[in-house]
């Protein structure tokens, strides 16, 4: 049974810190609904029981950052693929900040891998729903993919920029990520 509550409870901590990965669910008020999966080492931070600092490097799409300049809310979840069985779910209003906003050091600075990183985002819960996740299978986790950051470390601050440039400053619906301007 789905159970609602407004803050993060020391049980819900300690199945998001064990967990190694996490979708993310924005929508702008027209155009595609984006999910994404996530879980690079070191880019989720619990700031308290209703803040969360998430760390996204730059990649193929910057759907999060231009969905969230028209419609704030934000929808993270953690599933259980390992033990017991639980899906937990966030539901957020976010904020995105960016290397060009002058606050960009303060929110940076809680992170070790700073190497590919195009945004931080603050996120406040509004709500937080745990539910049983009996339906999710069972996976055992390898290891993280290397093919990321083999390509972040492989090139250079300059390599980054001219990829955002061409990659990252359009959504895929045509929407400004203000990412530059």
């Amino acid at each position: 049974m789905a159970k609602f509550t407004e803050k993060l409870s020391s049980k819900d901590i300690e199945f998001i810190e064990n967990q190694k990965m996490f979708f993310v669910s924005t929508a702008p008020k027209n155009g595609k609904i984006n999910i994404s999966p996530k879980g690079l080492d070191d880019t989720f931070k619990i700031i308290d029981e209703n803040t969360i600092l998430w760390l996204n490097y730059f990649g193929s799409g910057n759907e999060t950052a231009a969905h969230l300049l028209e419609d704030n809310r934000m929808t993270i979840m953690f599933c259980a693929f390992e033990g017991d069985a639980n899906i937990l779910r966030l539901y957020c209003e976010a904020t995105c900040i960016q290397e060009k906003d002058e606050n960009w050091e303060e929110y940076i600075s809680h992170f070790s891998v700073k190497r590919a990183s195009r945004q931080v985002f603050e996120v406040k819960i509004k709500s937080i729903n745990n539910s049983c996740g009996m339906g999710v299978p069972l996976y055992d986790f390898n290891s993280q993919r290397e093919e990321l950051t083999n390509f972040y470390d492989n090139s250079t601050k300059e390599d980054h920029l001219a990829y955002m440039r061409k990659k990252n400053q359009i959504s895929f619906d045509g929407k400004d990520t203000k990412l530059f301007n």
